[in-house]
């Protein structure tokens, strides 16, 4: 039985090891430039840790996966080119998803977790990482457009918005913060 938990500091060498296997499959199955073997950094990762936002996900007493949880605005999807959010307002995003490749749906368990806490989830991914965008797609979310990383590369953003969910108001009052 697997189950998503928060990282811990003592989880940093595991998760940069997942990071490192991801990093080298990415190489090898045509998305080389996403995150090369320089993203994301020890530091990167350990701050998502110390904000609450670094999940891993655990299988028989192993960490398998790691992703990142982040509730707030994300400073890359303030501006989005070549279309536009479904709607405005507070949302989860769901950055740095990555396996040891030992387990089948941990995108969906990590969507399924973000779900949980947001009517509204963001994520984005490479133009390359033509798995990341079938798994997303298969999640429910819509392409949204254009946004930009931290090192200004284009990403492919989509947006799930809760369609049996709450209205704009609704979803500021049940929004998740860590």
């Amino acid at each position: 039985m697997a189950e998503i938990r928060l990282a811990l500091p003592e989880d940093l060498p595991r998760i940069m090891e997942i990071y490192r296997s991801a990093q080298e499959y990415m190489i090898k199955n045509g998305n080389p430039d996403q995150w090369r073997h320089v993203y994301p950094s020890v530091a990167h990762v350990a701050r998502d840790i110390e904000r609450g936002f670094c999940r891993v996900l655990v299988a028989d007493g192993v960490i398998r996966a790691a992703a990142a949880i982040c509730a707030g605005e994300d400073p890359s999807y303030r501006d989005i080119k070549d279309g536009k959010w479904l709607r405005e307002g507070e949302y989860v995003a769901i950055h740095r998803v990555a396996s040891d490749g030992a387990l089948r749906g941990v995108f969906r368990a990590f969507s399924d977790l973000a779900k949980s806490l947001s009517p509204d989830v963001r994520v984005d991914t490479h133009r390359d990482n033509r798995i990341m965008q079938q798994k997303i797609g298969e999640e429910g979310f819509v392409r949204c457009g254009t946004v930009f990383a931290e090192d200004g590369t284009p990403r492919i953003a989509y947006q799930w918005i809760d369609k049996a969910g709450a209205s704009d108001s609704d979803a500021e009052s049940s929004f998740f913060t860590p």
